[in-house]
């Protein structure tokens, strides 16, 4: 009788669960998700996927951004800390825009975003800023090359980062500060080791992950 119990309370908490989680992500840690195995980085868990090469992008030795590739096109994913008082996308998106060579804003999968182009060596590219806002966190996903402009491109992406974990943990952090990243199986960074950047200038070195 007590175990028929403990079974039926069981079941209640998984329909419970199942009716409060959303369809989609990204997704916070704390939040109900669905449960598979991800590349656990830190503050992101990220989709494995056979056919995209994922990477880690650093400064130093501190890494700060994921970088996942396909073909000739680049998803670059940062998760950025925000205020319990709301998201911040729409003042990064005000700054984003500035730093452009052109930007438009528009409605997409996710909400507003940025389609424009940028100056890199030399050349001119077109680029796409996507952002959610979740609970103290900001992921933003930076989408170049031919998938900046191919919505057949970009879907896969888009995908990819609907099924991002953001970990933003307890620690107090400054608006707009990186969320730590870490390479799978090492050690979490310690507080004072937080890397301070612009997340939005070029120039981190990459790394495979294996």
């Amino acid at each position: 009788m007590f175990r028929r119990r403990r079974r039926d309370e069981a079941k209640q908490a998984e329909q419970a669960v199942e009716e409060t989680m959303r369809e989609s992500g990204p997704w916070d840690a704390d939040e109900p998700h669905p449960d598979h195995e991800r590349i656990d980085l830190g503050g992101l868990r990220v989709p494995q996927a056979d056919d995209l090469e994922v990477r880690l992008a650093s400064m130093g030795d501190q890494h700060v951004g994921v970088l996942v590739l396909l073909g000739d096109s680049t998803l670059q994913l940062q998760a950025l800390a925000a205020p319990k008082s709301g998201g911040i996308w729409s003042e990064v998106r005000t700054k984003v825009a500035g730093q452009l060579k052109t930007a438009n804003e528009r409605e997409g999968v996710f909400g507003p975003e940025l389609v424009g182009e940028v100056e890199s060596e030399g050349e001119t590219r077109p680029i796409r800023y996507l952002g959610v806002d979740g609970p103290r966190w900001l992921l933003l996903g930076v989408v170049s090359g031919p998938a900046a402009q191919d919505e057949t491109i970009a879907a896969r992406f888009e995908d990819y980062l609907r099924d991002v974990v953001v970990v933003r943990g307890q620690e107090p952090m400054a608006r707009e500060e990186t969320i730590p990243l870490r390479r799978p199986n090492e050690r979490p960074q310690q507080e004072d080791e937080t890397p301070q950047l612009d997340p939005f200038r070029r120039g981190p070195e990459i790394s495979e992950i294996r």
